[in-house]
C-alpha cells in the first residue's frame, strides 16, 4: 500500500477509534464500508483496511455476508476485561512509584486540567479524556508493550460502558485522577492502587444493560469533518 492510502487508512483508523472511544459508535452498530468511505470522503479499500486494523484489537467484528459491526462485549467478556484492566493498572502504579520522567507529573496534571475544562459540558470528550489519562500513566511508565495492552483494554472498557453503563460521572474521575497522581508522587504505592481499584471498581458497578439506537451516518457525518481539515 501506497504512503498516502496508509495515511488515509491511518486517518479513518483514528477517528473509528475516537468514535468508538466517545461512544458515538454503540456496541452492534453495522460500519457498511460505502456509508463510512461516504462521510469520510474514501474509498471502500481504505475503510476495509481500517476496519481490519479495528477487528485485530477488538473493537470491530466481521460477519460473514454481513460486514463489519461494531464489537458486544459479552457479560463474561466484560468482567474478564475488567478484571485484566486492574491486573494492567496496578502494575503501571508500581512501576511510576519507583520511576516515572521528569516531566511526568506535569503531563499527567496537565491533563487532568483539561478533564476539568470539559467536566459537565462535553460528555463524549469527557470519556475520552478519562481514557486517555490511563493510557498516559501506561506510556509514563516506559514499557511500550504494557501501554499497547492498558491502551486495549481501557478502550474495550469504553465499548463495554457504552452497552451496558446506566451513567457517566466525570467528577468522581478528575478528583480520584488527581488523588493517583498525588499518591504515585508521594511514592505510596498501596495508597495509588487502592485509589484505582476503588476507581476501577466505581467504573465496573454502573454496568447494565442500555442501548440507544443511532444513525451511522449522522455519527460519522461530524467525525467526517475533521478528516477534511
Amino acid at each position: 500500500m501506497s504512503d498516502g492510502k496508509n495515511t488515509l487508512t491511518t486517518a479513518v483508523y483514528d477517528l473509528l477509534r475516537k468514535a468508538i472511544i466517545e461512544q458515538a459508535l454503540k456496541p452492534g452498530m453495522r460500519l457498511p464500508e460505502d456509508t463510512v468511505g461516504e462521510q469520510f470522503g474514501v474509498s471502500r479499500t481504505i475503510v476495509r483496511h481500517a476496519l481490519v486494523r479495528l477487528e485485530n484489537e477488538g473493537l470491530v467484528v466481521t460477519q460473514r455476508n454481513r460486514g463489519a459491526f461494531v464489537a458486544e462485549p459479552s457479560k463474561e467478556e466484560a468482567q474478564q476485561i475488567f478484571e485484566v484492566r486492574r491486573i494492567l493498572e496496578n502494575e503501571v502504579i508500581r512501576i511510576l512509584c519507583s520511576r516515572i520522567p521528569d516531566t511526568g507529573y506535569d503531563q499527567l496534571r496537565s491533563h487532568v486540567r483539561n478533564e476539568e475544562g470539559v467536566r459537565g459540558k462535553d460528555g463524549p470528550v469527557s470519556i475520552r479524556l478519562a481514557g486517555e489519562f490511563h493510557v498516559l500513566l501506561a506510556e509514563l511508565t516506559g514499557n511500550e508493550i504494557l501501554a499497547r495492552y492498558v491502551s486495549e483494554v481501557v478502550i474495550r472498557c469504553s465499548l463495554i460502558m457504552s452497552l451496558y453503563a446506566r451513567s457517566h460521572s466525570s467528577d468522581c474521575a478528575v478528583d480520584e485522577h488527581s488523588q493517583i497522581i498525588d499518591a504515585i508522587q508521594s511514592g505510596d504505592a498501596e495508597r495509588a492502587i487502592a485509589i484505582m481499584d476503588h476507581h476501577l471498581g466505581a467504573v465496573q458497578g454502573r454496568a447494565e444493560l442500555a442501548r440507544q439506537p443511532d444513525s451511522i451516518r449522522s455519527i460519522l457525518s461530524h467525525y467526517g469533518k475533521e478528516l477534511a481539515q
